[in-house]
């Protein structure tokens, strides 16, 4: 009798549950078992938010990391201003991937799975997939954020990872489908201008862990990689063969003295008597310089706000592209493709509303006086 009751237990219990579970494989190859069918998530590490929102899945955020409930004057996430949600969320850790177990096991709401994003070179911050796994007693997924140049067949696995694992895989095809359009596309309306007929441009103020100043700029800069423009940044390092920021010399940018200047607007929020802004507008070695004798400073989105945000990206590209060729970019209204892009990406059409962060500078002539 005890033998027939051990089966039929067995039966009612453990063949349904182990058929509501599947197995997976992460980016670093690790096999894990999650439910069939995902509700319930958090995302650790920078720009894992936004992954899950590329796929229209930010509603299965059930806690967040805490910068999403910070307030502050400036807000360069286009993820989180379409979701202004995010900052009523509880709180499961410090932002960058530095999670609180103790705080995760204490959600009203308990995640299925973490989705956690590491760099392929430094790995997690904070504790290791495997002993977060371990304190919390649920699967962490690790994904590569990567980028849209040398990291995009990390950044199209990990799209295709988390939306296998939220139940999105249709989503993430159009998405990595989307990207590689986008880029396929500034690509083609540019590859066979001669150098010579390029304008010769720089970058400045590039934020990379907070903003900076004039001089830190990135010499792979995806739009210009994007639309072949003629960076003088870009190859000034032999050594430089990712999308690390940098600072040039300003001797340096004296010597090149640029056809065109870029401004990144991460640098306004240095304030008014510092950052990329005030030098250009103060700094007598600039003020030999050519474009801004002639006033050629435009104004461009922040991206590395939180890791990269793809989206201002390709915004930026089309921009410039626009700026540099306008014959070759003349069917495309730079504030308009814009908001065609954030809206395929993240919801909502939001170029205004960060544009109207950043003195309304994005994407127009910048004042020096």
């Amino acid at each position: 009798m005890r033998f027939f009751f051990s089966i039929f237990f067995t039966i009612l219990f453990v063949v349904p549950h182990a058929a509501l579970a599947r197995e997976i494989s992460d980016a670093q190859g690790r096999h894990l078992v999650i439910p069939e069918t995902v509700k319930k998530v958090i995302c650790s590490g920078s720009g894992c938010l936004r992954l899950l929102t590329y796929l229209q899945a930010q509603n299965m955020a059930v806690a967040v990391d805490d910068i999403e409930g910070r307030r502050r004057q400036f807000d360069a996430r286009p993820y989180a201003l379409a979701n202004p949600g995010f900052k009523e969320l509880p709180i499961f850790g410090e932002f960058r991937g530095k999670d609180n177990p103790e705080l995760i096991l204490t959600l009203q709401v308990q995640p299925e799975v973490i989705l956690k994003v590491v760099t392929t070179t430094q790995g997690a911050v904070g504790l290791e997939p495997e002993k977060l796994q371990q304190k919390t007693g649920i699967p962490v997924v690790v994904l590569y954020y990567g980028n849209l140049a040398n990291q995009r067949d990390d950044l199209f696995s990990s799209l295709r990872i988390m939306g296998d694992v939220v139940g999105k895989r249709q989503r993430a095809e159009e998405l990595i489908a989307y990207f590689q359009q986008a880029i396929d596309d500034l690509h083609s309306r540019t590859a066979d201008i001669p150098d010579e007929k390029k304008p010769s441009v720089y970058l400045g103020g590039v934020a990379y862990a907070g903003p900076h100043g004039f001089q830190s700029t990135e010499p792979t800069y995806p739009p210009f990689r994007f639309i072949n423009a003629r960076n003088l940044a870009d190859g000034a390092n032999a050594a430089v063969k990712d999308l690390n920021n940098t600072d040039i010399a300003k001797e340096k940018i004296v010597a090149w003295n640029p056809d065109i200047l870029f401004l990144d607007l991460a640098t306004l929020q240095l304030g008014d008597e510092a950052g990329g802004l005030h030098e250009l507008k103060t700094d007598p070695a600039y003020q030999t310089l050519t474009s801004v004798q002639n006033g050629s400073i435009y104004g461009v989105l922040p991206y590395n706000w939180y890791n990269q945000n793809f989206d201002s990206i390709l915004a930026n590209a089309y921009f410039i592209g626009k700026l540099l060729y306008p014959d070759r970019f003349s069917d495309i209204d730079p504030p308009a493709k814009a908001d065609e892009i954030y809206t395929f990406l993240v919801g909502k059409p939001l170029f205004h509303e960060m544009n109207s962060q950043f003195q309304d500078l994005a994407f127009a002539r910048v004042p020096l006086h």
